[in-house]
């Protein structure tokens, strides 16, 4: 099979790098090498800096609605190639066709929202602040942005949440796109440019972490949104930060879920295995901790452990798979590593999905659906990111020592309940640490027009990605106050405030 040897952008250019280092990108189903991403070198990272930064003041003074109608004719392209983008995703990701259609989706979702971004960008005004005094606020593009994208969502993220805000609020962007699934977000950004995108806008690179690390320093650089580990995304903040840019960093999460006695327990076993083995658990909404009321805890146990068993594990191009293969072997060798620890502490494992076999594709990184029961507070299966699929289940006695377990870990990111209560539902929205809340929901990810909210250590920053806060993080407040008077007027005093005070 040849190996391509793929290229990066600068200036809509599509350019062979000149480094001697080069990347593999595998087909996690087959274990094959399908492509080499280059090391870009210094000179190539900053080569893209400078063409966003010399594309951003006509870009800046482009009118709204022409970069939103550049929007709409990416969606369309976009929803022209949704097959074959579906097809390229499954191969270098290794997402099931279904779960990798809906990533392409969810990216589709964002930039159909950036078309009405025109509503978020609007400002204030009052007439009359003082006699004759009005004061009109405008919300301005800051320049260029740093995007640093993970691996587990290769369109959602990159051309989702990071870009279509980014570019139609009037700003321009290096994309740093993960090395081991670059090919889906450089084909969007080929469509983007099909769109009519002007030259410099965006800029795709893949490097090291020693090249990206001089995007938070970079003086051109005005902003930095990112999206994966929670040490890295701490060392982005503070770095970042400390060189005086806005910072936006999506980490880590262990997300948990409270299972009431009263809850209707077929269907919601139906949904934590969809939000646990979805995507392999390889995303930050993932539900690998279930906190369950002891009282239906063995009859939870034995329905999630048949469920669990009856998904068919398999290759991403298959229809029929239902649990796809680990990015890549060493996510599955740390996967497997996690679960030897988890029976080390002591959790019973009574569902062990190493060492699955898949006919035809003995190569892929597959690991099956895990389950420990009994783990209890303090072990590290239960406190820390796996980022594969694996359940830890938590027996609690009561609503209050759920809530407790869940608030007590760091990560708080999403959470959720299944119970048919009103009065719990409300108590567990209002006194959860997490962000973003399920009743019934599994995966509570919220629509594009309302903000991805994670909380603690699941997130660094003050604006959160998509929504209000998302257009807010890209763009910067201008307030212009402005008074007109007549020639009597003019030959007033003028007070020390100027009519900006109006009390004496």
């Amino acid at each position: 099979m040849e190996v391509k040897r793929l290229k990066f952008c600068v200036d809509n250019e599509w350019r062979e790098s000149k480094t001697k280092k080069y990347m593999p990108v595998m087909n996690p189903s087959t274990g094959q090498l399908i492509a080499e991403a280059p090391c870009c070198t210094q000179d190539e990272v900053d080569a893209a800096v400078d063409a966003a930064s010399a594309a951003f003041p006509a870009w800046r003074d482009t009118p709204l609605p022409i970069r939103i109608q550049l929007m709409f004719r990416f969606k369309q392209l976009l929803d022209q190639n949704l097959d074959k983008l579906t097809e390229l995703l499954a191969t270098e990701n290794g997402k099931c066709l279904g779960e990798a259609r809906g990533d392409v989706l969810k990216a589709i979702e964002v930039v159909e929202c950036a078309c009405s971004s025109h509503y978020l960008m609007q400002g204030d005004t009052c007439m009359n602040v003082a006699n004759g005094y009005d004061t009109v606020s405008y919300r301005e593009p800051l320049g260029v942005f740093a995007a640093i994208a993970p691996y587990n969502f290769p369109a959602m993220i990159p051309m989702g949440w990071m870009i279509p805000f980014c570019i139609t609020t009037g700003n321009t962007v290096v994309l740093k796109a993960a090395s081991m699934v670059p090919q889906t977000a450089s084909r969007m950004l080929e469509l983007l440019i099909e769109a009519g995108l002007p030259k410099g806008v965006v800029n795709i690179v893949t490097c090291s972490r020693v090249e990206a690390d001089t995007l938070l320093k970079h003086p051109v650089i005005k902003g930095v949104t990112f999206v994966g580990s929670t040490s890295v995304g701490m060392h982005i903040y503070q770095t970042a930060a400390a060189h005086g840019k806005r910072v936006q960093a999506l980490t880590e999460a262990k997300n948990h879920a409270l299972v009431m006695e009263d809850c209707v327990l077929e269907r919601s076993v139906a949904g934590i295995i969809n939000s646990t083995y979805g995507c392999a658990g390889q995303r930050c909404m993932a539900l690998p901790v279930i906190c369950v009321q002891e009282s239906i805890a063995d009859e939870f146990v034995a329905m999630l452990v048949e469920k669990a068993k009856q998904l068919k594990v398999g290759p991403a191009y298959l229809p029929d798979s239902q649990l796809g293969p680990l990015v890549s072997a060493g996510q599955k060798e740390f996967v497997e590593r996690s679960i030897q620890r988890g029976v080390d502490e002591g959790a019973d494992l009574v569902l062990d999905g190493r060492g699955v076999a898949v006919e035809g594709a003995e190569g892929g990184f597959y690991v099956g659906p895990t389950i420990f029961d009994n783990v209890k507070p303090g072990m590290w299966i239960g406190d820390e990111e796996i980022f594969g699929p694996v359940t830890c289940i938590k027996r609690v006695k009561d609503f209050e020592e759920g809530l407790a377990i869940m608030n007590a870990n760091r990560f708080a990111n999403g959470s959720c309940i299944y119970t048919t209560s009103g009065r719990l539902s409300r108590e567990f929205a209002r006194r959860t640490d997490g962000g973003m809340v399920g009743i019934n929901v599994g995966i509570p990810v919220p629509y594009s027009i309302f903000p991805f909210s994670g909380h603690k250590q699941s997130f660094f920053g003050d604006l959160h990605a998509l929504g209000k806060d998302g257009v807010a993080f890209f763009t910067e407040t201008k307030s212009v106050t402005s008074v007109w008077f007549s020639e009597e007027d003019a030959k007033k005093s003028v007070s020390t405030w100027d009519g900006t005070l109006t009390r004496n």
